[in-house]
């Protein structure tokens, strides 16, 4: 089958061979660009595998813009990423289920920014009392699609991703002993955000 070196190697920025971020798996690879007849339609598609879930998606080349597929981050994004891991955690003071929608939702948007929050919310230090087990699900689906975007990005293991989240997290404030100010002044906080029909809950 002859097909043009251009529509094999590129469609809307993205070639075979490049590492992408699909919001709801994270990290892929164009492995190839396929081409399929529909109802009498050609249609060009991405083949994206990701290695570690073993997994393959073939997604229609209009369709990405709709899905949210990005190219991995740039510099600047990665470094507000680490940045972001240093600073306060800040929980809402709402009900496990809905801040658990909340995680899900920032973690399958793809977004690296809110994916790095969701990291620094749910981690615990050795100081700090265990996470229970749905908030440990959450923490270590973020950490792996945070660390697997660094691996792709600065060219390194996903061990070393790891390591370098973890040391930035280290750096952040109200760690261990000052745990008890930190989690006053966010309950401060969430009563400003909270919505008004669980105020009227907790007035009742």
């Amino acid at each position: 089958m002859s097909t043009k070196k251009s529509s094999t190697q590129a469609r809307l920025g993205f070639k075979t061979g490049e590492h992408i971020v699909y919001p709801s798996h994270g990290v892929g690879r164009i492995t190839a660009i396929e081409e399929q007849e529909v109802a009498g339609f050609k249609l060009e598609l991405f083949v994206i595998s990701f290695e570690k879930d073993k997994m393959t998606l073939r997604v229609p080349v209009p369709k990405i813009a709709t899905v949210g597929m990005r190219k991995l981050a740039d510099g600047p994004v990665v470094a507000k990423a680490l940045e972001t891991l240093k600073g306060r955690a800040r929980v809402k003071r709402t009900m496990w289920s809905r801040r658990a929608q909340e995680y899900e939702a920032k973690i399958n948007s793809g977004d690296l920014i809110a994916i790095s929050e969701v990291v620094r919310d749910l981690y615990r230090s050795d100081a700090q009392p265990e996470q229970s087990y749905s908030e440990r699900q959450l923490y270590e689906a973020a950490l792996d699609r945070m660390a697997r975007e660094l691996s792709a990005v600065q060219n390194i293991t996903e061990t070393e991703s790891v390591k370098l989240i973890e040391s930035n997290l280290q750096k952040g404030p109200k760690r261990g002993a000052a745990k008890a100010e930190a989690e006053a002044e966010d309950a401060d906080e969430a009563d400003a955000d909270a919505e008004t029909d669980l105020e009227a809950e907790e007035a009742a």
